[in-house]
């Protein structure tokens, strides 16, 4: 390990690479702390103590703690991600998006493009529901939805400073935005995915911390093991592949020979990441959020029944319907992504127009049927496997009375997969230049 340090070290490239990379995440961890102006840092206080669960849990932890201080980072990387997931899907169903991404690099700059706009637009929506949302207090059966405190972080009203806040929160996007590009394309790693990195390693400690300070030693020493279990599972599982071989028939072009070469096609166990889990969290949401307008009632009356129905095993993390409900809705998204991001048809027509063959299957309709069952078998493990480390933390944390660190399985899963994309990058450049790298 010490002579791979070294190693990295010494080759100037991979080292100014890596120093630039850890330079933009110091900014952006500066960033994270510097508070919008104009909000009373008394209602901040209030707002930290509600944002560890439900939809500002999951703001929080992809803002890195930015959201619960409301700095100029508040919103995080969110609106990237749900308008890269938005894109995604779109390519389905739009043609003209499915030929752009079948351009290589040209369309992918076009869609590239395409995704900030529809970043910035996101932005500004969501950072108008959060200044009107949090600015005087008001709607109080909204914040029972989300589980949101009811502070009014502008005691003097939305107007002017609130219409200063929206235009700094969307900018504070966009800057991420661009810092994430940044480390693209002069650092090392996936930009979007090292800033994602450093929000949720930002909250870790934290989160092991605060429940420290409730005096549970017993299950702190618990979760740590658990932490450690899940570490080495995801790592395991991460870098679990099924190949499926592919051959390519000899042919000749001119006086020459092409062909004949044996590939395969990688299948990730969990290729679906942590996308199930954030889509599992925010369908979980919108029963709440369609009960809060039923308006303020009477816990006597039907609409109070109802409201008390979801409050008590929708909203509650620390309740048996909640986490089956999540455990079941993360495998269904797994299947619904990996639908979306692997097109049995297309590859089949693909390697058919390459003259290529899986062995023992025909081209054509068996090659798609074969692909598909493949990918359905494959996608069942990596499903239930993200399922557990999303709920596991939440039993432990249940049977332990703590409900101030909601999202550890999933701060995990991302973190270790990140890392080790790049620990990947980081062999690449090591053995590039014959050195030997981390991973084995």
């Amino acid at each position: 390990m010490i002579a791979n340090i070294k190693n990295i070290l010494k080759i100037e490239d991979l080292r100014n690479k890596i120093l630039f990379t850890l330079m933009i995440v110091g900014l952006y961890r500066v960033g994270a702390a510097i508070r919008v102006p104009g909000v009373d840092p008394l209602a901040i206080e209030q707002l930290r103590a509600g944002a560890q669960d439900g939809a500002l849990g999951l703001f929080n932890l992809f803002s890195g703690g930015a959201f619960e201080s409301f700095s100029v980072f508040a919103l995080g990387i969110m609106p990237y991600i749900t308008a890269s997931i938005i894109m995604q899907i779109l390519g389905v169903v739009i043609p003209k998006l499915e030929e752009l991404q079948q351009q290589g690099a040209v369309g992918q700059r076009k869609i590239t493009q395409y995704t900030r706009y529809v970043t910035v637009t996101l932005a500004l929506l969501q950072a108008t529901v959060l200044v009107f949302l949090f600015g005087n207090g008001g709607g109080g059966a909204f914040y029972s939805a989300v589980q949101a405190p009811s502070v009014p972080l502008l005691p003097d009203g939305i107007w002017p400073r609130g219409y200063l806040i929206i235009p700094t929160l969307v900018v504070g996007t966009a800057v991420l935005m661009w810092f994430g590009e940044l480390i693209s394309q002069r650092g090392i790693g996936n930009g979007m995915s090292m800033v994602i990195f450093a929000s949720v390693v930002a909250g870790i400690p934290s989160g092991f911390y605060s429940i420290l300070l409730q005096n549970k030693v017993f299950w702190f020493v618990m979760m740590v093991l658990l932490s450690v279990a899940i570490i080495a599972a995801v790592v395991y599982v991460e870098l679990g592949q099924r190949r499926i071989p592919v051959q390519f028939a000899k042919r000749v072009v001119g006086r020459r020979m092409m062909g004949g070469q044996n590939t395969y096609i990688p299948l990730k166990v969990n290729q679906s990441g942590v996308i199930p889990i954030i889509f599992a969290s925010s369908l979980l949401l919108l029963p709440a959020i369609l009960v809060s307008f039923l308006g303020n009632a009477s816990a006597d009356s039907w609409r109070g029944r109802i409201q008390g129905y979801v409050d008590q095993y929708i909203l509650n993390s620390q309740n048996i319907v909640y986490i089956t409900l999540f455990a079941v809705l993360i495998i269904a998204f797994a299947y619904f992504y990996n639908s979306i991001a692997f097109d049995p048809v297309r590859q089949a027509d693909q390697i058919r127009r390459q003259g290529g063959f899986i062995p023992g299957i025909r081209p054509g309709a068996q090659t798609e049927e074969y692909l598909a069952k493949a990918v359905n078998r494959i996608t069942l493990p990596g499903a239930v496997f993200i399922a557990c480390i999303a709920i596991l933390p939440y039993i432990l944390l249940w049977a332990a009375g703590v409900s101030t660190f909601g999202f550890a399985g999933t701060s995990i899963l991302i973190s270790v997969g990140v890392a080790l994309e790049l620990m990947r990058q980081i062999d690449s450049q090591l053995m590039l230049r014959n050195y030997e790298g981390f991973l084995k």
